[in-house]
């Protein structure tokens, strides 16, 4: 069976999928595009003999269309995951599931309704090596319980469009979700510190953030979001545990040596940092399709990370106040 896609969201990162799912993936096919600029749609879906949408509706409701990937910006994800779910097609939703928490409750409602999980969010990270053998390191009990987890996100730089607010809801919403699937419970509650402002930032920025969130358990996370880093790239993350530590192996698979040293070359992004990840995860996806089954991050990992970023979000509006993370009682749906 060859999975009939349709995309919404022509720009980079639709762009990217549909290279993976073309040249790289097996068993899916990209047959329909849809963006509010009909023009992108066009350029995207004619190479591939494609139909192109002007929106998210139009291409839910084709009946050649058998799942439906979301590559759109976060604030417009919500009523495209409603229709799909609605149409009862499969979707893999790039992060967030939605913006808002009353947003993404009404994403859990209606899948609900429909009796069976249809959603997944695309938390790539879930997928990277690195990550998962840090996962097998705390799941094994070798070294006891987790006591410290100390995550870096660092961007080589942002476009001018991007916020403060995007720090939290765009960037550190993966460490929010790694963090959960790392450790395996929820984040109860996460205060944001605002260091000495790097002066190579767009002047409305602040920049760097630290995000400090603790566990139900107690595990006391640190994330240091630093977007201007100018370097690269780059991706750390440590987790500390009773008796070792485990970390995130080098980022690179080369090391140039001359007469400056032994170094490696740093990726510029996360199309690059996460390239095997990004193709798990929508294979895995295709294939689960395939056999009618759901697999992936669920839409209740969706929300679970957007009520952290609400109140991360409460936080750096009130001078770095720690905040309660509010989160309705986890459905048995999602167990």
């Amino acid at each position: 069976m060859t999975v009939r896609i349709g995309l919404i969201g022509a720009g980079g990162m639709g762009r990217a999928h549909v290279s993976r799912i073309e040249n790289e993936l097996a068993g899916g096919e990209i047959v329909a595009v849809a963006d509010v600029n009909h023009e992108a749609a066009t350029a995207v879906a004619e190479p591939l003999g494609a139909r192109a949408y002007g929106s998210g509706a139009e291409l839910i409701a084709d009946p050649d269309v058998d799942a439906v990937l979301i590559a759109t910006f976060g604030k417009v994800h919500a009523p495209d995951v409603v229709r799909a779910v609605e149409a009862g097609k499969y979707v893999l939703c790039e992060k967030p599931l939605a913006t808002t928490a009353p947003d993404c409750l009404d994403i859990l409602q209606a899948e609900q309704k429909t009796g069976k999980q249809l959603v997944t969010v695309g938390f790539m990270r879930r997928f990277d090596k690195g990550y998962n053998e840090m996962r097998e390191v705390l799941t094994s009990g070798r070294l006891g319980y987790a006591t410290l987890l100390h995550c870096r996100h660092r961007n080589p730089s942002v476009p001018e469009s991007y916020t403060t607010r995007n720090m939290i809801d765009d960037t550190a919403i993966h460490e929010i979700d790694i963090s959960r699937f790392l450790l395996g419970e929820e984040i109860a509650k996460v205060r944001v510190d605002t260091p000495r402002a790097t002066s190579r930032r767009f002047e409305h920025l602040q920049d760097p953030l630290v995000l400090v969130a603790t566990t139900e358990s107690g595990v006391l996370i640190d994330d240091e979001v630093n977007v201007n880093i100018q370097f690269g790239y780059s991706i750390e993350c440590e987790l500390v545990l009773e008796a070792g530590t485990v970390r995130l192996g080098d980022q690179e698979h080369t090391v140039l040596r001359d007469e400056s040293g032994n170094r490696n070359a740093i990726c510029s992004s996360h199309i690059d940092r996460f390239h095997d990840a990004f193709n798990q995860e929508v294979q895995q996806w295709i294939r689960a399709v395939e056999r009618d089954e759901h697999a992936g991050s669920t839409a209740w990992d969706g929300y679970a990370a957007t009520v952290v970023v609400d109140a991360a979000i409460e936080s750096l509006e009130n001078g770095g106040r720690e905040i309660g993370v509010a989160m309705i009682e986890k459905p048995a749906f999602y167990a």
